[in-house]
């Protein structure tokens, strides 16, 4: 441990989450929670939020690993052509290249903490979108779940 580098925590909660929706077709939302700017890292963590149907596009990331921990609701998870379900307390790992997607299969939003390790601009694609408001709804979910969320 280097103790000559003191950095003092960055804290945040759901008022301070910026949100974004990256195409107008899409039927996810991201909150950024922290990005390269705020960590001093490349990493990007958000909430993803899928309303009722939602799904990502299939993507895939060069260099990046990125991690879905779901916080609410049910679906599925589909990585290199593999289709898993998914529901609260669940997490996926997806390695470099891995193409996936995640689809809302529940009745309700499906809410995701997604964590993108190195960013490769991660961050400045949900930022190049268009900003969207957090409903009572998304608020209600990431109060109650906030211990979840690094600190």
């Amino acid at each position: 441990m280097n103790s000559s580098r003191c950095m003092i925590p960055v804290i945040k909660s759901p008022k301070d989450y910026q949100a974004y929706r990256i195409s107008p077709q899409d039927t996810n939302r991201l909150a950024i929670v922290f990005e390269p700017a705020t960590a001093d890292a490349s990493l990007t963590v958000c909430v993803e939020i899928f309303d009722q149907g939602g799904k990502t596009p299939p993507n895939r990331h060069q260099f990046a690993v990125e991690m879905f921990f779901i916080l609410k609701g049910e679906g599925l998870a589909i990585c290199d052509g593999k289709t898993v379900p998914i529901q609260a307390g669940d997490s996926l790992l997806v390695p470099p290249t891995g193409i996936h997607e995640l689809r809302n299969t529940g009745l309700g939003r499906l809410y995701a903490l997604c964590i993108m390790v190195p960013n490769e601009d991660f961050a400045e694609l949900i930022r190049s979108g268009t900003p969207v408001e957090l409903d009572e709804e998304d608020l209600s979910v990431l109060k109650r779940t906030n211990a979840l969320v690094p600190c």
